[in-house]
């Protein structure tokens, strides 16, 4: 009992994320995708020759074996907030069903408290989904904090928030690229656009004459080199 508690604790505590920083490569995040799918299948058939409990519970750990290579594609190869939040989500979501599988054989007090666990495990998963820091600090920095622990993690924070802190001198180059590949566009007759940069998110305000230059200083914008995402609040005068 206790043995299978600590399992469905860690494991569904752990997300199996790559500490890399995404690069947006679509091609490579679908490759990725594809072959997650492909793994789950073959994993999945694998399971057929057993029966019962033995056979959900295979099948669940094909699922959370998809989910966590299908959060390791995002963490690679996307970079924004909301496809991090959704994948650490199925992960947990997908850790939830393989530990209520592992609970199904159980009587009594010892089936209630596994379910207790397995969904408590899953709640706090879940918030800690929708509140983000975690995945948005490792995204931004690479580093990944969470499984250390005393002076290792205290050490480990600190380097987070230095690289944090560089990203944000790489934000004002971001800025100053989109402002001058906004000026050196002959369709945009306007300079009355205002460029601000957050973790590699432009925000473009200000007026324009049509909506043609609405879209195309966006186009300009999204287009420069270390833009992962463009908010446009122009107006058009």
């Amino acid at each position: 009992m206790n043995k299978l508690l600590l399992f469905v604790m860690a494991t569904a505590a752990s997300a199996s994320f790559a500490a890399t920083t995404p690069n947006n490569d679509t091609v490579a995040y679908k490759a990725a995708t594809k072959q997650a799918e492909i793994d789950y299948k073959s994993a999945k058939a694998a399971c057929d020759g057993q029966s019962g409990t033995s056979k959900d519970i295979c099948v669940e750990q094909a699922k959370v074996a998809r989910a966590n290579s299908e959060a390791n594609a995002t963490w690679q190869y996307k970079n924004d907030k909301r496809s991090v939040q959704k994948a650490q989500t199925e992960v947990a979501d997908a850790n939830y069903n393989l530990a209520k599988a592992k609970c199904a054989p159980m009587t009594g007090a010892d089936k209630d408290g596994c379910l207790s666990t397995a969904k408590s495990t899953h709640v706090a998963a879940i918030n800690d989904a929708k509140a983000g820091k975690q995945m948005a600090d490792v995204a931004q920095t690479g580093i990944d904090c969470s499984t250390m622990s005393g002076t290792d993690k205290a050490s480990c924070e600190t380097k987070q928030k230095s690289a944090m802190a560089k990203d944000t001198v790489a934000d004002s180059v971001i800025t100053t690229k989109v402002k001058t590949e906004l000026l050196a566009e002959p369709a945009l007759k306007s300079l009355d656009v205002h460029v601000e940069t957050t973790n590699g998110t432009v925000m473009l305000s200000g007026f324009v004459p049509s909506q043609a230059e609405v879209d195309k200083a966006v186009d300009v914008a999204r287009n420069v080199k270390g833009v992962n995402k463009v908010q446009s609040s122009l107006r058009i005068k």
